[in-house]
């Protein structure tokens, strides 16, 4: 019986054998790693990444589809199911806290918070390379200045090197999403390119600045660091979130004491 997707999980399935195996080539899987793959899905990936001899985790959320993976893979020693939400999944615990490679055809209704969620365990991944809609990679891989450049652009930036590498059309999806979706390649620092001494107010100082982002700095971070302060750190107060780098938010960061 074919399984019919769930809008409630996001569910497009890849089908298409030439993205597959574009996908597939842009990993480069090995038989030495240990790959943890978000939402399998069907397999489209999940098998030729299996046949790399990779230790390979698989965490689907939907039970009927884990339930088909666990009998698809009974007899390949190298592929473990684990059905979960990836959302509130402990990714150390997962892996034993082993270094891992992390790859997803991701749920677009889920994607943003899910990739903040990932980041949390960014010094055990070694990249991760995702399907998203292609409007989500943009704003990741995004420059400051451009409407594009916000909370997410600033984050994954901080954390990872992010390269697009190429776009898929919904016709390679069943069933077909409504937008365009692209691959991403996401490799952590060893050493983050900005240092900032305490990551909550770092985090804090960018949430609170593109929460309101058609407002100036000096109105949207007016309970955290005074006008005049900026100032003598070479920010302009009048200016909109967007167009400060990753740079003067690490430094805008530095300004407040709490």
């Amino acid at each position: 019986m074919q399984h019919r997707a769930r809008k409630r999980f996001g569910q497009n399935f890849l089908t298409d054998g030439s993205v597959i195996s574009r996908i597939v080539d842009a990993i480069a899987p090995a038989a030495d790693e240990l790959i943890v793959e978000i939402g399998p899905g069907q397999a489209a990936l999940t098998m030729p990444l299996a046949e790399s001899g990779a230790e390979l985790h698989l965490l689907e959320i939907d039970r009927d589809l884990a339930a088909r993976l666990a009998g698809r893979f009974a007899a390949t020693p190298n592929v473990t199911i684990h059905t979960g939400d990836a959302l509130r999944m402990d990714f150390g615990e997962l892996t034993g806290n082993r270094p891992f490679r992390l790859v997803g055809n991701l749920p677009y209704n889920i994607s943003t918070p899910l990739l903040f969620h990932v980041l949390q365990w960014n010094r055990l991944i070694s990249d991760m390379h995702f399907m998203l809609q292609k409007e989500v990679v943009n704003r990741m891989a995004a420059g400051p200045g451009g409407k594009s450049w916000g909370r997410l652009s600033v984050m994954c930036q901080y954390h990872c090197r992010v390269t697009p590498l190429f776009n898929v059309p919904p016709s390679a999806f069943s069933p077909a999403p409504k937008v365009d979706s692209a691959i991403v390649r996401l490799e952590p620092y060893d050493e983050p390119p900005v240092q900032v001494s305490d990551m909550a107010r770092f985090e804090h100082v960018i949430a609170q600045a593109f929460s309101m982002r058609r407002k100036t700095l000096r109105n949207s971070l007016r309970k955290l660091v005074d006008a005049s302060t900026m100032e003598t750190a070479g920010i302009d107060p009048g200016a909109r979130p967007e167009t400060l780098s990753l740079e003067q938010f690490a430094a805008l960061s530095e300004l407040i004491n709490e």
